[in-house]
């Protein structure tokens, strides 16, 4: 298990910072060591609240450090108390980095290609399920393959499959949900939101690649 060092009182913090600001280099760089090292019980404080997420402690550890990092950084009296500054610093590059998961997970599956055209050109779901601006059923009415498509929506998935998947893309027009939000909406945990999310994308996935291109 990890151990952290105690830390600094608030006069010590207070002259580190001020070494920090108008020491020589040197100085600059050791006081800056010394909050870094004094404060990464902190972000170990922080990252707790994360730890349902699915990364490795020591991933966490690792961003949050260096959210910490910038927080020491760019600091200043008139933002308040180091340690308070430093949390949001903390969150929000923990937060950049489960935003970035996410999306390259959802890229993945969005992305990946489910067939071809006649003409022999690469089909991938995004092309024909688009996020946003109408409603679920005229935006499965463009084109034939969008006409598959919606065929498929409504054959192959269950209510549930139809619910999340219009949640979670926006589908009907309204805002994309986490996960998280579809669970708590639902009363399921973010893990079987998942899965029941890849099990339907893998229906129409494979309901595309059975369907005649010719129907």
């Amino acid at each position: 298990m990890q151990t952290f060092q105690h830390p600094l009182t608030p006069e010590e913090e207070a002259w580190q910072l001020r070494q920090l600001r108008e020491g020589s280099p040197k100085e600059a760089e050791a006081a800056r060591k010394t909050l870094i090292e004094r404060n990464l019980r902190l972000v170990a404080h922080v990252i707790k609240k994360y730890q349902i997420a699915e990364e490795e402690p020591d991933d966490l550890l690792s961003i949050g450090t260096i959210g910490l990092i910038k927080a020491i950084n760019s600091f200043d009296e008139g933002k308040g108390r180091l340690a308070t500054y430093a949390c949001r610093c903390i969150d929000n590059e923990i937060l950049m980095l489960l935003r970035s998961k996410k999306k390259s997970s959802r890229e993945v599956s969005l992305f990946e290609s489910i067939g071809q055209d006649k003409e022999g050109n690469e089909i991938r779901l995004m092309d024909v399920i688009e996020q946003g601006q109408c409603d679920v059923v005229d935006q499965l009415e463009l084109g034939e393959n969008s006409r598959k498509l919606r065929r498929l929506f409504w054959r192959l998935l269950t209510k549930r499959e139809q619910e999340i998947l219009a949640l979670r893309y926006g589908l009907t027009g309204g805002e994309e949900w986490t996960q998280s939000q579809i669970g708590k909406r639902m009363g399921i945990s973010r893990s079987y939101v998942s899965r029941i999310e890849k099990r339907a994308l893998g229906k129409l996935r494979k309901g595309f690649q059975e369907e005649d291109p010719e129907k």
